[in-house]
């Protein structure tokens, strides 16, 4: 229990004293009858001791109300008292004010509490909850959800003062562990009406902002008709990040749903996605030479090794495994250091360890890093597929351009993939090496090194692929890596046609054709 806090105690005293002073006063002085006296004191002392009762009761927010209830109460009975004493009004006035608000009181406290008066409360599935909550971002829509999640009902949000006592620093820095519902107006506010666009998608668009404690923020709004897929992206995106921690996954501090903004409310990563180092934004199939000495190649082996640290921290070390999907460069971002956190969770899956695979009911994932069987109907998809996608990930980190290019000059040279497997199997990897300007010994190396885990990542049996534990050894050098099959075997990649060259296919990394023989 609580100690009293230091305005409860002087409430006591001040009631205790007057319940004691008042009857003597008026038995000596004012020869007030005795009964009529301690009457008048014991309904005031079970008066005030029922206001303070209901201030320890009431919330945060509602407390400085209910200071201001038994003050006003305070000085009502202090004039009363004074009426009393000065114009000797009778006893009986002030004993029965007393009495009607404590009855007020007991059955309005009963009222709200036990019947659930639409214009006083929200019916939630905490209790019921007074419409005169001052932070409105706990009641956003109940009457549409009925749900409030506990740690977010008891969390302060960023702009109230942390309590400075230990226990509630522990609380507070608990809660911060799971998103906080924003309202429309706060991300109004911190993005300063949506004015600085970092870049959009199929989904929406995202925008820079700062929280009140000035840590920036990225704004991802979704636009368009709210319909079932846009759920389903949603609540994937939500429901599968805001159970995560870790240094390779990006943070969502919380997000917003409303009818007027639908929002995910994420850390800011300075140096953007991995694809803006990779690609020319505007010859997405050529490399400008500025942009090679953006990133040292020891650098984009770090970033490798941090993002198959996430995406096995998905696989094997959630409670339940996440599927991401959709790996590919631009789903990896990079903070102020360059460190990578694998983002975009629109269309993750939960999967409960005790299940190897899972039906598929369309297609998912990106054109040319989605591994074959989510291409294919019918079958059975494990988490081995992001395996596959970030085996086409390591691929265009070597080569620093798309895996399919339909502009190369010779049809063996238009899919990276299968070039780096046919020129390291005759023992000519230094040729692409070469081509791809990786020139030092020590990161040939890496390079030779990763692109072994790569041809290892995107075999087209999906048992044959490693685990992401065996990806990260690999790409460590921990273990030794075995000469990787064919994993082209099953495939065959037709050419395309010459049509299709003018309609901007040739900016895609889409695989024209990618199925099995």
């Amino acid at each position: 229990m609580k100690p009293p806090t230091p305005f409860q105690i002087f409430v006591a005293i001040v009631t205790g004293a007057t319940a004691i002073c008042l009857p003597i006063i008026a038995l000596t002085t004012y020869q007030v009858p005795a009964f009529n006296i301690t009457t008048f004191a014991i309904v005031l002392c079970v008066l005030f001791v029922k206001l303070i009762w209901l201030y320890r009761q009431s919330s945060k927010q509602l407390r400085p109300h209910m200071t201001a209830v038994i003050i006003a109460m305070a000085v009502i009975f202090s004039g009363l008292i004074l009426s009393v004493v000065i114009w000797r009004i009778p006893l009986a006035i002030p004993t029965v004010v007393a009495v009607v608000l404590f009855v007020v009181f007991t059955v309005g406290t009963a009222v709200l509490r036990w019947f659930p008066i639409r214009k006083f409360q929200y019916p939630t599935n905490l209790g019921k909850i007074p419409r005169s909550v001052a932070r409105r971002a706990l009641l956003n829509k109940p009457t549409r959800t009925n749900i409030i999640p506990r740690t977010v009902a008891r969390r302060a949000l960023p702009d109230e003062p942390i309590s400075t006592t230990t226990i509630e620093n522990f609380l507070n820095k608990l809660a911060e562990e799971s998103p906080i519902r924003f309202l429309p107006q706060q991300l109004a506010e911190f993005t300063q009406n949506f004015t600085v666009k970092l870049g959009s998608g199929a989904f929406g668009s995202v925008y820079k902002g700062e929280l009140p404690d000035q840590k920036p923020i990225a704004v991802k709004v979704l636009v368009g008709i709210m319909d079932k897929r846009m759920e389903e992206q949603f609540m994937a995106e939500v429901g599968t990040i805001a159970g995560t921690q870790h240094i390779n996954l990006v943070r969502l501090y919380g997000f917003c749903y409303d009818d007027t903004l639908i929002a995910q409310v994420y850390e800011f990563m300075e140096n953007g996605s991995l694809d803006k180092f990779l690609f020319n934004e505007d010859d997405v199939d050529t490399l400008q030479e500025n942009d090679r000495k953006v990133i040292e190649f020891g650098r984009l082996n770090e970033i490798a090794i941090g993002a198959a640290k996430g995406i096995r921290y998905l696989h094997e070390e959630c409670q339940r495994r996440i599927i991401h999907y959709d790996i590919k460069p631009g789903n990896i971002l990079l903070d102020a250091n360059f460190n990578p956190k694998v983002a975009d969770f629109g269309l993750a899956k939960l999967m409960g360890r005790e299940y190897t695979h899972m039906s598929m009911t369309g297609m998912r994932g990106t054109p040319g890093y989605a591994a074959p069987e989510m291409w294919l109907p019918y079958s059975p998809v494990t988490y081995k597929c992001d395996v596959y996608s970030f085996g086409m990930l390591l691929f265009e980190m070597v080569g620093r351009r798309k895996n399919f290019d339909c502009r190369a000059a010779e049809s063996e040279k238009k899919w990276f993939p299968k070039l780096v497997y046919k020129q390291w199997d005759s023992g000519m990897l230094g040729e692409v090496m070469a081509a791809c300007g990786i020139e030092q010994k020590a990161e040939r190396e890496r390079a030779v090194r990763i692109c072994k885990v790569a041809l290892w990542c995107v075999q087209y049996s999906a048992e044959a692929r490693p685990s992401m534990s065996k990806v990260l050894q690999m790409l460590e050098g921990e273990i030794e890596i075995e000469t990787p099959p064919n994993p082209f075997t099953g495939l065959y990649v037709s050419d395309v046609p010459d049509n299709h060259l003018s309609g901007g296919i040739s900016n895609s990394n889409d695989l024209q054709s990618l199925l099995p023989v």
